[in-house]
């Protein structure tokens, strides 16, 4: 049941936001695409490919990859982001402010991550019951940085923008905030 005592709404991003997890999809995906026969560099994950949508930068790695190829690839890489959850960092700081709003503020967590690695990190770390409302990119028909997670999540509470607050870290969640027309606030570092 919605509390209609709240009039604000409080979203925020996963990856790089809330938890740092270059370094578990890092390791997942250069493990998938070398069980496949391809390598992945570093530097070249984190200037191309890190908060990016799969379907985007695989075709950066491999020429012309099927679709067959590129869900194989990332269902394995699901598969091995749950091993790798210890090298996950968790963004204190932006909990502790959650857990000081969460009284005033509906809490929703809205990203382009698979539903899978989305509840496996929350389990992992014994976060999912702070948030109200969560959806992935198995909710959303079309990915940041078009704001549709964000419109979607304010329906779901039926808060305007004006009383939306979106915490995000990546170029492309940055600009579907500002296209919804709610606050933001970047989280550069953590």
């Amino acid at each position: 049941m919605l509390n209609a005592m709240k009039q604000k709404l409080a979203i925020f991003d996963l990856d790089g936001t809330l938890f740092d997890t270059g370094a578990v999809n890092f390791l997942s995906y250069q493990q998938a695409l070398s069980e496949e026969g391809y390598s992945l560099d570093r530097e070249f994950y984190e200037t191309r490919c890190n908060g990016a949508y799969y379907k985007d930068y695989l075709p950066l790695l491999i020429e012309n990859p099927s679709d067959e190829l590129m869900e194989r690839i990332h269902g394995r890489k699901k598969i091995i982001y749950r091993e790798k959850l210890g090298y996950a960092l968790v963004n204190e700081h932006l909990f502790e402010i959650i857990d000081k709003i969460r009284s005033s503020y509906h809490i929703a967590l809205v990203t382009t991550a698979s539903t899978e690695n989305c509840s496996d990190i929350l389990q992992y770390f014994g976060k999912r019951d702070i948030f109200e409302l969560v959806l992935t990119h198995a909710d959303i028909e079309k990915v940041k940085p078009d704001p549709e997670g964000f419109f979607k999540a304010m329906a779901h509470f039926n808060i305007s923008p004006h009383n939306t607050l979106i915490f995000e870290d990546s170029d492309t969640g940055i600009e579907a905030a500002r296209r919804c027309g709610a606050g933001v606030l970047a989280v550069l570092n953590f």
